[in-house]
């Protein structure tokens, strides 16, 4: 449809349309990318506007004006999210921010909370029933174009017309201004590869095949993607689509077919990239554009199963507290679409929320995992929302952990730098115990190498990794989970407690190199629980003493078989020989595991009630083979 010949009366020129509008009126601008910049650039231009308000979710283009004196005093600028161009201004005062949720946005609009008088939008030009397409934007723009007394519409060809409740008809829009030219491009640069492919890595273990994900604002979540490749079946339900997108779609990683909520589309309220991704989702099916109201409303983002959010925070404290939209008092981004989708992701089946974040800031001067959020800082997120935390140095489980467990598992993914003075003030503030170990200062990144995961003679599967000081609690539920025999084989006596004194000894023993502990978890519900340990210890004549203790329902499945030539493959890297054990002359089971594995082993049955195995590396059988 020619909108010039099938209504003419609201083609208009650029200064007639903006004629219309009057000195003091509240003006709602269309969304980033997708802003009207020609219409943004003429209003500025025009000196009969005065003492107007401008509401917009994120800027671009009026970032070129603010520095302006004159600008200011014609227009006060309220945004819902400060963008990277605008914050410097942000910082000088000369905008102000406006904290909401992006889900509320739209009935505050609707219900006159905030009153809008003119609408300033870009559109596609109208198909041959008359509508229009508001394209890659449009998160709150249909509702601000709704609530206006007053639509101007750009009309450029170069706007894509994408799929879904996007729509917008010639008869709701007063004046049509015909400009074309290319939309605004934001493409995300990522400032430290190193640490992204790290954090990368952590957030590629804990996201499944089928899983359906949404990756929030900023330029550390862009950088993840490249990192979900090796994934089958994802879905999205996202607020923003970016070109970091497009490489998974194209593979095949991205199908939403898997996804409960519209499958086969990826949702979406809002795009920003470059003109390859708007061409991209231009008349593209598999895009489903919504508004917010939709696409952020956590009861329809938990109607998603297995809905995994990621999203980045500028700083987290000891207790989970997350902070997203300010540096101290300086106001930095926006609240934006993380708690609508940490809510809904907590209530979707098999969903969670991930935070990730850099260790450090300010070139690894300042921690970002810190005692307490700094001055002024605003609490985005609750510590009650927080699932897992993840730095490039690994993964913080924080749901349903007491204040003790959340310090000790955000201090082992803090900076090794930084640890020890988190613990110290930590301590100080009794969250946790006086004589609590710190983690290793260590860069542990190795210890990435020492996972695996078997699967058992009876189908179930079992993960093992590295014991950490985090682990405490789960190792007592595991001690005082096992039989009074298990725990006599194990120990050589009826040990009936297990008291943080003792889990610090083992904290204090395992360096990773001359002292190991492997432990195995299964899955059970929404956490994971230890069912074995293994360990050895330098004896400081070349070899490690190893011991195991299996939880009695999966005793006789191959676990210690497993356990066993990993904790060699550990032992061989750090410079042993060959282990030794201790074992109890009727624990049969264990002394067979040993002969099979090192089948000229030395058995000396000359004690009492037990007998000394020694083993040689070099004497190693085959490894078994279940290790996925």
């Amino acid at each position: 449809m020619d909108v010039r010949e099938h209504c003419p009366d609201k083609v208009a020129s650029t200064k007639e349309a903006l004629s219309h509008i009057k000195n003091g009126s509240r003006i709602f601008i269309g969304t980033g990318c997708g802003e009207p910049q020609h219409l943004i650039r003429s209003l500025v231009a025009n000196p009969i506007i005065q003492d107007a308000v401008i509401y917009q979710m994120l800027s671009f283009t009026l970032s070129k004006y603010v520095d302006d004196p004159k600008f200011l005093r014609r227009f006060a600028l309220k945004l819902f999210f400060i963008s990277t161009s605008m914050r410097k201004a942000a910082f000088e005062g000369k905008i102000d921010y406006l904290p909401t949720y992006l889900s509320q946005i739209p009935n505050m609009f609707a219900n006159n909370r905030i009153g809008l008088d003119v609408a300033l939008v870009q559109v596609n030009p109208p198909d041959r029933f008359g509508y229009c397409s508001l394209g890659v934007s449009v998160d709150i723009t249909k509702a601000g174009l709704e609530a206006a007394k007053l639509v101007i519409a750009q009309v450029n060809p170069m706007m894509p017309r994408t799929w879904g409740d996007c729509i917008v008809h010639v008869d709701d829009i007063d004046y049509f201004v015909l400009h074309e030219e290319p939309l605004v491009e934001a493409v995300s640069l990522s400032k430290n590869q190193e640490v992204a492919s790290r954090i990368g890595y952590y957030v590629n273990q804990l996201v499944d095949d089928g899983a359906t994900i949404q990756i929030g604002f900023g330029h550390l979540p862009d950088a993840i993607l490249p990192y979900l490749s090796d994934k089958k079946d994802l879905g999205v339900h996202t607020q923003v689509i970016t070109d970091a997108f497009v490489p998974l779609l194209e593979k095949g990683v991205i199908t939403n077919k898997k996804k409960t909520l519209l499958p086969g589309r990826v949702v979406a309220s809002l795009c920003m990239g470059s003109e390859k991704l708007y061409r991209y989702v231009d008349d593209n099916p598999q895009f489903y554009f919504r508004s917010s109201d939709f696409v952020n409303d956590p009861t329809v983002i938990a109607r998603n199963d297995n809905l995994v959010s990621i999203s980045s925070a500028l700083e987290v404290d000891l207790t989970g507290q997350v902070c997203t939209d300010s540096m101290g008092y300086l106001f930095y981004s926006g609240i934006g679409d993380q708690v609508d989708f940490l809510r809904g992701s907590a209530m979707s089946k098999g969903g969670f929320s991930i935070i990730a974040l850099p260790s450090t800031a300010q070139g690894g001067k300042v921690s970002r995992i810190v005692p307490h959020l700094s001055e002024g800082a605003g609490v985005a997120t609750t510590r009650g929302d927080v699932n897992f935390v993840v730095t490039e140095y690994g993964i913080a489980e924080l749901k349903g952990k007491s204040i003790y467990q959340r310090v000790m598992e955000l201090a082992q993914i803090a900076h090794p730098k930084f640890r020890e003075e988190l613990i110290d003030v930590a301590k100080k503030r009794h969250y946790i115990f006086g004589d609590q170990l710190p983690p290793a200062q260590d860069d542990l990144i190795f210890l990435e190498s020492y996972k695996s995961r078997v699967t058992l003679r009876n189908g179930k599967t079992i993960e093992f990794r590295p014991l950490l000081p985090s682990d405490e609690f789960e190792y007592r539920n595991f001690f005082y989970s096992l039989k009074e025999e298990t725990i006599y084989l194990r120990f050589f006596y009826k040990m009936r407690l297990f008291s943080h004194e003792h889990a610090q000894q083992q904290w204090a023993s395992v360096d990773y190199r001359k002292n190991m502990s492997l432990i195995g978890l299964t899955q059970k519900g929404g956490h994971q629980e230890i069912v074995a340990i293994g360990s050895y210890a330098d004896e400081g004549t070349g070899r490690a003493e190893v011991a195991f203790v299996v939880r009695e329902d999966y005793q006789g499945m191959g676990v210690t078989s497993h356990m066993l030539p990993q904790l060699e493959k550990i032992a061989r890297e750090n410079g042993f020989k060959g282990f030794t054990a201790t074992v109890l002359k009727e624990n049969k089971a264990m002394l067979r595991v040993f002969k099979k594995r090192y089948p000229n082993a030395k058995v000396d049955l000359s004690g009492g009630i037990d007998t000394t195995v020694i083993m040689d590396f070099d004497d190693a059988a085959e490894a078994p083979s279940e290790t996925k």
